[in-house]
């Protein structure tokens, strides 16, 4: 059976892409947020993908993704989220969705807080469409926190103890606009990104592997 054009091309970007040891500089991270309509990726949908690229320590506002899907369920979700029923009925088919999202994606390194669960939703999406997983390496910006805080980067400051998004903004003083939408938290989740980098930079954590290293805590 012939693979989907779409799945060659996403499939031959990954032909020459990032090591463990190319720069940060040299990346181009994709800062993602999707809203949904729960926490079980396997059973719930997604409402709407918002991403936005970093480069160069950059935010490339002309290098974005946004989509908003149908969703025909009656939930609650989506008026939580801001979308109307209305919205949600007329928006995208999954399917089309996807396929634009992975030709946006490429080999992009995907960035995101708490990123799990996004890339989670999305895998079991295109598991359902035509039975694969995305191939993208990932970076969790909660894990990055808790790395530089323990290599001394946050000195003088109390210990984190929340670990939600609002906290980190409030941590590198980046105003929360548009929360709750996926647009509008990947480029808060950018902003919040480039600030990590920089610190990242002064504690050694220059190259791909040591900026998205998952953080284990430590142990007795």
């Amino acid at each position: 059976m012939t693979a989907p054009s779409f799945l060659d091309r996403y499939r031959t970007s990954f032909d020459t892409t990032w090591t463990d040891e190319t720069p940060i500089e040299q990346v181009r991270f994709i800062v993602l947020d999707s809203e949904t309509t729960g926490l079980n990726p396997q059973t719930d949908r997604i409402i709407t993908i918002g991403a936005v690229a970093v480069c160069a320590h950059e935010i490339v506002l002309e290098d974005s993704f946004d989509a908003l899907l149908k969703v025909a369920e009656n939930t609650s979700a989506v008026t939580v989220h801001g979308i109307t029923r209305d919205e949600a009925r007329g928006g995208m088919a999954e399917e089309e969705a996807l396929v634009r999202f992975l030709d946006y994606l490429r080999d992009g390194v995907i960035v995101g807080h708490h990123i799990g669960h996004d890339i989670g939703t999305l895998d079991a999406g295109y598991e359902r469409g035509w039975g694969f997983r995305t191939l993208n390496r990932s970076l969790d910006t909660m894990d990055l926190t808790l790395h530089l805080e323990r290599d001394g980067a946050f000195a003088g400051r109390p210990p984190i103890r929340s670990f939600t998004l609002d906290s980190l903004c409030g941590m590198f003083d980046v105003i929360p606009h548009d929360r709750h939408t996926a647009s509008g938290d990947a480029f808060l989740t950018a902003q919040v990104f480039l600030r990590l980098l920089k610190l990242a930079a002064r504690h050694g954590r220059t190259t791909l592997a040591r900026v998205g290293e998952p953080f284990v805590e430590a142990t007795e």
